[in-house]
């Protein structure tokens, strides 16, 4: 399996490497030595160090990196090879391919390129059409993606198939008691542009001239080695005003997820947004942009809030009005989550399905 960071793998596919491994499969993992190494052998995977500019354009790595692709895997020849993130499903894919090794991909978001039309992004659909021809699955964690690949021809619509998501772990992450006051908005991601973190920030402003009470946290990974990264200056600039507190990155989210009455999403699009899936496993009420990928889990009426895309001030008002529900209703819309996450979500679906695809890949 290949993925463009081993951190991923240590903590979103763990529960689908136990699993492999129960079925008697050997995991080897191909991706960056990015300090998460010594975690990825503890899991009882062989880890192969792969560098993989995942946001860099340079046509010269990237062909190194399909060399990479081809060498290692033309040593292992495994039964199968598992990608994920853009680089590893299309030069990984490609290397399989020539080697005859069946391929399963997972499509988990279509991220900035799909964003933002232009060049880059043609270029990137025409790898994808590529690297995808020959693939025996193609996961999806949403069907306007799944959707768009197929009406773009990027995919055939027998090989597409739908995910929920990476899953979620119900026994790891249990419904905990909303907290009593003050009310705590928390937003969990990176810190991108295309998250919308900078309409959290500015939603955040806006409800704070009237109601002081209110709490707004930002938890997650700063100075990401992205083209929309929000700039550190930027954040420092919102905690002296009182805007809103930054959390830094945590290994364990869990507590903070407990100590928030509701979790924020106001992201430009998403394949599976996993703050929200682990925000929902726990029973809180969501607030989330109304874009692929958010409504799958956020459901307006239901569990969740919903607000235009780039739109701060509809936010804003989205933070009120949950302000003005009761603490019983807002309760009440927690409850659904769990119940959401219990019946689509859980990891176990997930490894079923990865299961079935490699029997037919292999069959």
């Amino acid at each position: 399996m290949s993925i463009n960071t081993s951190w991923n793998l240590v903590n979103f596919r763990s529960n689908l490497i136990a699993r492999l491994q129960r079925e008697g499969y050997a995991v080897v993992a191909l991706s960056p030595d990015d300090g998460h190494r010594d975690a990825l052998i503890a899991l009882g995977v062989r880890h192969i160090p792969v560098k993989i500019d995942s946001k860099g354009l340079s046509p010269l790595r990237d062909i190194v990196l399909a060399l990479r692709y081809w060498r290692v895997l033309r040593s292992l020849r495994p039964v199968a090879f598992l990608g994920w993130t853009i680089k590893p499903n299309i030069y990984g894919s490609l290397a399989a391919h020539a080697l005859g090794i069946p391929v399963i991909n997972n499509i988990s978001g279509l991220g900035t390129a799909f964003i933002r039309i232009g060049l880059l992004t043609r270029l990137v659909r025409s790898l994808y059409r590529l690297a995808l021809a020959r693939s025996s699955t193609v996961f999806f964690q949403n069907r306007h993606d799944r959707d768009q690949f197929v009406e773009e021809r990027l995919v055939a619509a027998q090989r597409a198939a739908l995910l929920p998501g990476s899953g979620i772990d119900l026994a790891r992450f249990v419904p905990a008691p909303l907290p009593a006051s003050p009310l705590v908005f928390l937003m969990v991601a990176r810190l991108l542009r295309d998250k919308g973190v900078l309409e959290f920030a500015a939603a955040a402003r806006i409800v704070r001239a009237d109601r002081s009470d209110a709490v707004f946290r930002l938890l997650g990974p700063l100075d990401v080695a992205n083209r929309t990264a929000i700039d550190r200056r930027e954040v420092e600039g919102w905690q002296r005003d009182g805007v809103l507190d930054y959390l830094g990155e945590a290994t364990d989210v869990r507590p903070h997820l407990a100590a928030a009455s509701v979790v924020v999403l106001p992201s430009y699009r998403e394949g599976m947004p996993r703050s929200l899936l682990e925000a929902a496993a726990m029973a809180r009420p969501l607030i989330a942009t109304d874009v692929p990928g958010c409504t799958e889990i956020a459901r307006a009426g239901e569990n969740a809030m919903l607000c235009p895309v780039r739109d701060a001030r509809a936010l804003a008002d989205a933070m009120r009005a949950m302000i003005a529900l009761s603490p019983a209703a807002r309760a009440a819309m927690g409850a659904r989550s769990r119940a959401i996450a219990e019946a689509e979500f859980d990891v176990a679906l997930v490894e079923q399905r990865y299961l079935d695809a490699i029997a037919r890949a292999t069959g």
